[in-house]
C-alpha cells in the first residue's frame, strides 16, 4: 500500500497549531530563528506528543521581521554556526519533553537558497551532523539539499507543497510572483494527489515536471492551512494512501 508523511511548519505563532496536529504527522517547530521561542517550542512539542506527531527542527535565517522570508548573504560559517545553534535548542526542548527529535526542515529563503547552492546546501548538512547525523533531512524534492544531504550521509525526505506552485526547473515559484501561492484547496489538494501517485506536478509554465513525493507539506501560516490538511488528508485516505510518518 502507498504511504505518505504529511508535514505542517508549527511553532510559528498562528492561532490552528492544535487543530493542525490532529490532521498531521510531521510537525516542523520554529525554534528561535524566523519565529518561536523556548516556551512556544515547549508548546509545541507537548502537542506533537499527545496527537503522536513526529517533531522536528525548522530553522531559519534569524529575521523575524520579514519571517525569514527574505534572502540574506550569510557565509557559509554563518549559516552553519545558525542552523547549529537552532536545531541544538530545539534538542534540549525535546529531550526536556521526553520526545524524540526526529528530523529538520529549513525554513523559509533559507530552504529555497539551500534548494539552489550547493554551498549553501553543504552548510546546513554540516550543522545538522555537527548536532546528530541520525536527524533525517527535509527539503525540496530533487533540490541540491537533496543531493548535499545524500553525499552528507543524511536519510533525506523529498518534500512537496500542496500550497504552492512550481517552475519548469523543479523550484517554487517565488512568493514576490502572482499565483506563487495556490488559494483555491481543491486545486493544491488535486496537484498533491498528482504528484504522490503519478509523480509529477504542473508547472506555471504548463509543462510537467518528474518528481518524488515522501512527505507533504501545508504551510501552518497559510490562510486555509486547516481546510487543506483537512481535505489533503481525507483525499489520500479515500485513494487509499496510509498516512505515516516517514521518520521516528
Amino acid at each position: 500500500m502507498m504511504s505518505v508523511d504529511l508535514n505542517c511548519d508549527l511553532g510559528e505563532g498562528a492561532p490552528h497549531d492544535e487543530a493542525l496536529m490532529a490532521l498531521i504527522t510531521s510537525a516542523n517547530i520554529a525554534c528561535g530563528g524566523h519565529a518561536g521561542d523556548r516556551d512556544s517550542m515547549r508548546e509545541a512539542v507537548k502537542l506533537a506528543r499527545t496527537y503522536g506527531v513526529a517533531i522536528g527542527a525548522h530553522p531559519g535565517y534569524v529575521d523575524r521581521e520579514h519571517f525569514g522570508r527574505r534572502e540574506l548573504s550569510l557565509t557559509a560559517t554563518e549559516i552553519f554556526e545558525t542552523v547549529r545553534e537552532q536545531i541544538v535548542s530545539m534538542q534540549s526542548i525535546a529531550r526536556e519533553q521526553e520526545v524524540p527529535l526526529t528530523h529538520v526542515k529549513p525554513h523559509g529563503a533559507l530552504y529555497t537558497q539551500a534548494a539552489q547552492s550547493r554551498e549553501i546546501a553543504d552548510a546546513v548538512v554540516a550543522a545538522i551532523n555537527a548536532v546528530d547525523g541520525g536527524l533525517s533531512l527535509f527539503a525540496l524534492a530533487g533540490s541540491e539539499l537533496i543531493l548535499a544531504g545524500k553525499d552528507g550521509g543524511l536519510s533525506v525526505v523529498n518534500e512537496v507543497f500542496v500550497d504552492r506552485t512550481y517552475r519548469g526547473d523543479g523550484s517554487l515559484t517565488s512568493r514576490d510572483e502572482l499565483g506563487a501561492l495556490i488559494e483555491d484547496v481543491a486545486t493544491g489538494v488535486s496537484q498533491a494527489m498528482s504528484m504522490l501517485c503519478d509523480g509529477v506536478v504542473p508547472t506555471i509554465e504548463g509543462t510537467h515536471v518528474p518528481l518524488i513525493a515522501d512527505t507533504i507539506c501545508v504551510h501552518g501560516d497559510g490562510d486555509h492551512a486547516v481546510d487543506y490538511a483537512r481535505e489533503l488528508r481525507a483525499a489520500l485516505l479515500r485513494a487509499g494512501v496510509e498516512i505515516l510518518p516517514c521518520v521516528g
